[in-house]
């Protein structure tokens, strides 16, 4: 069984903690990068469009989006 890392991270003022599998963080840690972000502030992005999802759901599900709008895709009619 993979075992989840918390992280705190502050977000709109409020100190929160979450966990994510390894594979996770060093994903949200490259987008952070790329988009030349903090992870809070990527963190906080997605927060505001979570919607009734918990966060680090709406994390695990916005970096499966983001995997598959950075895909190209070939043999499409």
């Amino acid at each position: 069984m993979v075992k989840e890392f918390k992280r705190s991270l502050t977000i709109a003022g409020h100190r929160t903690s979450l966990s994510l599998e390894p594979e996770f963080w060093e994903a949200l840690t490259q987008a952070a990068a790329a988009r030349k972000i903090s992870l809070a502030s990527l963190v906080a992005e997605i927060d505001s469009l979570r919607g009734e999802r918990n966060l680090s759901s709406a994390i695990r599900v916005w970096l499966l989006q983001a995997k598959g709008r950075a895909t190209p895709v070939t043999g499409a009619r």
